[in-house]
């Protein structure tokens, strides 16, 4: 039965949308392709009709995935709340908790790094857009210094947030989090 291509750019966006939150979750490497499909709702068979290799989902996952993100922050600047908005928002027990709807940088960043330059690539565009557009919220900064503090809070929030996951005491966690939330805001300015 051949389906149309709307149907098949349906199918396509489901397993990248799966993949991208499985991948947070799991890993790219820990995640196989029958898992992924069964996840979608798919047989593995059906995999090569979208993709060319597990690589080639993995590029259009991580580019989601930090597209998500970026959207995520054009959101906080649109509700007039901006950076502070955002910062208290990732810095959430919430966020923590659900690494597979959250940053990938957090969990994926490593990996990413063994991987081909496609998907090194697309993590470096997403990456870049984000730091860009947070960037914009130091109008009265030179444009390289505004860059560099972007950069910086990025770091700051995605270092934070994987020691807050990858410790195993609770209390700790939270103290991680809370010492990144009121870092990240004394860099925008804002009060803790």
């Amino acid at each position: 039965m051949r389906y149309d291509k709307e149907h098949k750019e349906q199918t396509r966006q489901r397993i990248v949308e799966t993949a991208s939150r499985r991948f947070r979750e799991h890993g790219i490497e820990a995640e196989g392709v029958k898992s992924l499909m069964s996840a979608s709702g798919l047989t593995n068979g059906a995999f090569y009709n979208h993709f060319a290799s597990k690589e080639d989902l993995a590029r259009e996952a991580v580019t989601a995935a930090m597209d998500e993100r970026v959207a995520y922050l054009r959101r906080w600047i649109a509700s007039g709340e901006g950076l502070q908005g955002m910062i208290e928002s990732y810095f959430s027990i919430r966020h923590r908790d659900n690494p597979g709807r959250g940053c990938p940088t957090t969990v994926l960043a490593a990996e990413i790094a063994r991987h081909s330059d496609d998907v090194r690539t697309a993590y470096t565009e997403g990456m870049l857009a984000f730091v860009e557009l947070a960037a914009t919220q130091w109008p009265a900064l030179p444009a390289d210094e505004a860059m560099s503090r972007a950069m910086s809070l990025y770091g700051l929030m995605a270092g934070t947030m994987q020691l807050a996951r990858a410790t195993s005491d609770a209390r700790l966690s939270d103290r991680i989090l809370e010492s990144g939330r009121r870092a990240a805001l004394a860099m925008v300015g804002s009060p803790p």
